[in-house]
């Protein structure tokens, strides 16, 4: 996977990647993914092209536990997102959904740095300043759901999550 880096900062709550505001299109998700990260970068949701990457901080998707927020990123074409660290429930509905959340310190990735994430190898390159960021790989159970597209489409093929 590449793509560009797109940067945030800590504390990026579900409130910020789905704006409560919009709360009436939690029915129509393409609508309402317009306005995804609108919050915490306005030009983010118009300007985000498929297979870019959120970049952040500490503790992303903290708050309620709506899946609409990962859902509504993942429609926005982010291939993963990248964080010092994330919420529980988030991180795990993002799994469930088919979206690589990856761990790792994001303190020299800048805004609009080419990235490029080796899942399987734990490992995000970064092309724009010629650097190898390891990460501590995910289980296999979750790499298995992610290859699916997500735990439903996983069920579905495999029946149940043993392993």
């Amino acid at each position: 996977m590449s793509g560009r880096a797109w940067k945030f900062g800590d504390g990026i709550s579900t409130d910020n990647i789905a704006p409560g505001r919009y709360f009436h299109l939690r029915s129509n998700l393409p609508e309402l993914s317009k306005h995804c990260l609108e919050d915490a970068r306005q030009d983010f949701a118009s300007d985000v092209t498929a297979g870019d990457f959120v970049v952040a901080g500490k503790n992303f998707g903290l708050g309620s536990s709506r899946e609409h927020a990962p859902i509504i990123i993942k429609m926005r074409g982010i291939r993963a997102i990248i964080a010092k660290s994330f919420a529980r429930i988030f991180f795990r509905n993002c799994i469930n959904i088919g979206l690589p959340a990856v761990i790792l310190d994001t303190d020299e990735i800048k805004d609009g740095d080419r990235l490029e994430i080796d899942l399987s190898g734990g490992k995000v390159i970064d092309h724009s300043i010629k650097k190898d960021m390891k990460f501590p790989p995910l289980p296999v159970e979750m790499t298995s759901i992610l290859k699916e597209g997500g735990l439903i489409p996983f069920v579905k093929k495999y029946g149940d999550l043993r392993f």
